[in-house]
């Protein structure tokens, strides 16, 4: 099956067209070249005032601060609603979710991407995807195998601190060959992520696993277009601090170039 390429653009994603000026006599100065960016489509399901539901396609960079946002569960992944397990891609803006931290909460936001191995070599793509084998944390956690992106952290007891205090680890970083594997697919494949009002934690195939939150500050690494940009992906939030606070301790996303993301 062939994939379309991702287009490319240069400069620092303002994606303005900077024009060369020369005067009588005198050549135009050759301006230095800027690094091109990839970039691709995210869709976004969101819920609106009304209570209807907008859907709509933003194109934004490749880069990992932005597709760790809609890359933690892949498509048939089962979450846990107050209507019982439905398939993370059959999932509306508006439903109810089970938290383990909040109670029920509205759904108000999936975003989603194609991972794309073809294009791993080129961009900052991340086109590893997990697998957890059923019953790897315990009996059915999960209830099956579960398939997660590079953007996914499930909350594991103990992982940093102490033993009393969970913590959410991406799931990349506890792969060990035999429980949880690192899988490249060979062709692309849907993920997708949620947000709910609070960060929290739910359920996919029986394993407790965080929505999405960008991490608090993440706007300090960030200039003010390409944060206008990355807001814009959210019709919900307005500012930074709409995001609210994280449910608990987390470990770092790690880009592929070995940064850390969020």
């Amino acid at each position: 099956m062939s994939v379309p390429s991702l287009p490319r653009v240069s400069g620092d994603y303002d994606l303005q067209l900077r024009s060369r000026r020369g005067s009588l006599g005198n050549e135009a100065k050759p301006q230095p070249k800027r690094p091109s960016v990839a970039m691709r489509k995210f869709g976004v399901a969101s819920l609106q005032p009304d209570g209807s539901v907008r859907r709509a396609e933003h194109i934004g960079p490749a880069v990992p601060m932005f597709e760790a946002a809609f890359s933690a569960f892949a498509h048939g992944s089962l979450i846990t609603t107050t209507r019982g397990p439905i398939a993370v891609e059959d999932l509306e803006p508006g439903m109810k979710l089970i938290t383990r931290d909040h109670g029920s909460q509205r759904l108000l936001w999936v975003g989603s991407m194609k991972i794309v191995p073809k294009f791993a070599e080129t961009t900052a793509h991340d086109a590893r995807m997990t697998r957890i084998m059923s019953n790897s944390f315990g009996f059915t956690r999960p209830e099956r195998d579960l398939m997660v992106g590079p953007g996914a952290r499930l909350l594991k007891a103990g992982a940093v601190l102490s033993e009393q205090e969970p913590v959410l680890v991406p799931v990349n970083q506890l792969s060990d060959g035999m429980s949880v594997i690192d899988i490249v697919p060979p062709s692309p494949v849907d993920v997708y992520h949620l947000c709910l009002p609070r960060h929290s934690t739910i359920q996919a195939n029986g394993l407790d696993m965080e929505t999405f939150h960008p991490g608090e500050n993440f706007q300090r690494n960030m200039g003010q277009n390409m944060l206008s940009l990355f807001l814009s992906l959210f019709p919900h939030i307005y500012e930074p601090a709409d995001f609210g606070r994280l449910c608990c301790q987390r470990k770092p996303l790690v880009a592929p170039n070995g940064l850390e993301v969020a």
